[in-house]
């Protein structure tokens, strides 16, 4: 099994964070996106991160990969085990996908000086949702899941983009501090993803 992964690609980062949480037996080899390696390109011609190979699987979503592993290394379980309860955190994961990740990407490509609309939206956005941080030890649940996975990676960039985290209210600092404090997270950050929180220079 291997992920092939980037270093400070925030889908790669979910994966390779499930990986840590699961305790995957894979290999994590990063490359270079501007020059993927020939044997990523064979199994994958668009070279995207994350990949992940197992023997003649080959997947490149990484919403894909957290899904299968979680499927494939059933414990630690990261899904509640009912339709219901695994529907309603698929949909929580699309709205995040649909809601913040965009805007932290406009501000990593423009500045967030220049993005300063999206920056707003962002905080704003966050901010209106400190009852779902402040009702749970995660979000809206009270074990640890897949929606974190994908929360942690996020969170952990804010900083990076001119968002202090404690700025948004105890409810978020205190949920984002018990994400980054978990063996896993520590395990899955590259340097230069270390580099990105100030505290960590």
């Amino acid at each position: 099994m291997i992920l092939f992964s980037t270093a400070n690609c925030i889908m790669s980062h979910c994966a390779r964070l499930v990986v840590h949480e699961k305790g995957v037996p894979a290999d994590i080899e990063f490359f270079d996106p501007n020059e993927p390696p020939e044997d990523l390109l064979e199994m994958n011609p668009n070279g995207n991160s994350p990949t992940f190979v197992e023997r003649d699987l080959v997947l490149y979503d990484a919403r894909i990969i957290m899904e299968y592993l979680d499927e494939r290394f059933p414990h630690p379980a990261l899904h509640q085990m009912d339709p219901v309860s695994r529907a309603n955190a698929r949909m929580l994961i699309k709205r995040i996908d649909q809601d913040w990740y965009p805007l932290l990407e406009e501000i990593q490509i423009n500045g967030d000086k220049k993005a300063v609309k999206a920056k707003k939206m962002l905080k704003e956005s966050l901010m209106a949702a400190a009852p779902v941080f402040e009702a749970n030890p995660y979000f809206m649940s009270e074990e640890y899941s897949l929606i974190d996975c994908a929360m942690a990676p996020f969170l952990w960039r804010l900083p990076s983009i001119g968002i202090d985290i404690a700025s948004l209210g105890k409810g978020i600092t205190a949920y984002a501090n018990r994400l980054f404090s978990r063996k896993a997270f520590q395990d899955s950050l590259t340097r230069e993803e270390r580099d990105l929180m100030p505290l960590n220079k």
